[in-house]
Formats: structure tokens, C-alpha cells, sequence
């Protein structure tokens, strides 16, 4: 039973990534009436999200260029999902946007506890 809890905890935290990528594109397609920084925001936001993660943080540091640990690794991970929140709440979405970080508060606590960091 808790294999599968596991499991399922895993599969949370990459839903949350993606859940982080999806938020900061909504918030950019939001941020302005202009369609050039609508599709620069848009996209250039996750994009940008993509590869600071793509460097530091992918498949938990084993797939990343320049693998994070310890505290690095914590503070990246705030940085990340914090950012998907406040990207929700500047786009005026405060409730999905708490939801969202307390999501992320019980996954990563969860994982410590489990010791899947």
C-alpha cells in the first residue's frame, strides 16, 4: 500500500510540474492586451522555466545538466513551484493559486517523509 502511496506521490510532483509550466503560460497570455507580449509572455514564460529546469532540477537532479542538492536543491524547488503560484495569483486566480502551493507543501513534505528527494 505504501508503494502505490508512493508511486502516486511521484506522480503528483511531475503533475505539478506541468501544473507549473501551464500557470506561467496562462499568466503570460493574461498580462497584457498586447498580442506581441501576450505571445512573448505566453511563451517565452515557460519556456524560460523550462530550461532553468532543465539545467538544475530534471528528474530530480539525475537528469539535470548541473544537478542540485541539499539546500540548493530545496531553495530551486520554492523558487519553482512558488513561481507557478504567484503566476496564478497574478493572473487573478488567488484560490487555484493557494491550492496549488498547498498541493506542493504536502508533496514535498510527503517526500521528505518518505525520502524520495
Amino acid at each position: 500500500m505504501l508503494t502505490i502511496a508512493k508511486g502516486a506521490n511521484a506522480a503528483l510532483m511531475f503533475f505539478l510540474e506541468l501544473g507549473v509550466l501551464a500557470s506561467v503560460g496562462y499568466w503570460g497570455f493574461t498580462v497584457s492586451p498586447n498580442w506581441a507580449i501576450k505571445l512573448l509572455a505566453g511563451l517565452g514564460g515557460p519556456a524560460l522555466f523550462i530550461a532553468v529546469w532543465a539545467l538544475f532540477g530534471a528528474g530530480g537532479g539525475a537528469n539535470a545538466t548541473f544537478p542540485l542538492t541539499g539546500l540548493a536543491r530545496a531553495a530551486l524547488e520554492i523558487l519553482w513551484f512558488g513561481g507557478g503560484a504567484l503566476a496564478l495569483y497574478a493572473a487573478s486566480l488567488a484560490t487555484p493559486a493557494a491550492v496549488f502551493a498547498a498541493v506542493f507543501v504536502l508533496n514535498a513534505v510527503l517526500r521528505i517523509v518518505w525520502k524520495q528527494v
